[in-house]
């Protein structure tokens, strides 16, 4: 029977499995899964697997998921983490800003806003770039 493209998909992501399990090296990967996409019915899809263990590609489905999951979340703690470097660093420039204006005779100017504003912005921009790439 012919093999359609959903099928070849499916041994395609069993032999990933099988690779990240250690049962394929990368060589034997690259040569069945160029086997997998010339294959033209079932019974050549089936030679590729044949020996190796059943896979349940379920679990292989949400392992994926849970790695996606787990890679979007460094990027929140990043950001988090860089919001609050930002208010850290800004409260230390503010204090040395209040302090050599309570020495000085007349006015300071205001300098710790060119710290704050333009790395506030690519912070700004950060937050809109990982939005983004939410939706």
């Amino acid at each position: 029977m012919r093999a359609s493209d959903g099928d070849r998909e499916r041994v395609a992501a069993e032999l990933r499995e099988h690779c990240a399990d250690g049962r394929l090296t990368i060589d034997e990967f690259h040569e069945r899964l160029d086997q997998v996409f010339r294959s033209k019915t079932h019974a050549e899809l089936q030679l590729l697997t044949a020996d190796l263990p059943a896979t349940d590609l379920r679990a292989v489905a949400e392992r994926a998921q849970t790695a996606a999951e787990v890679e979007k979340k460094p990027a929140r703690n990043e950001l988090r983490d860089g919001w609050r470097t930002w208010a850290f660093a800004s409260g230390i420039n503010w204090m040395i800003w209040v302090a050599a204006s309570l020495n000085s005779d007349g006015f300071v100017y205001p300098w710790p806003f060119w710290v704050m504003i333009p790395w506030g912005l690519v912070l700004l921009v950060m937050v809109g770039k990982s939005r983004g790439s939410k939706g």
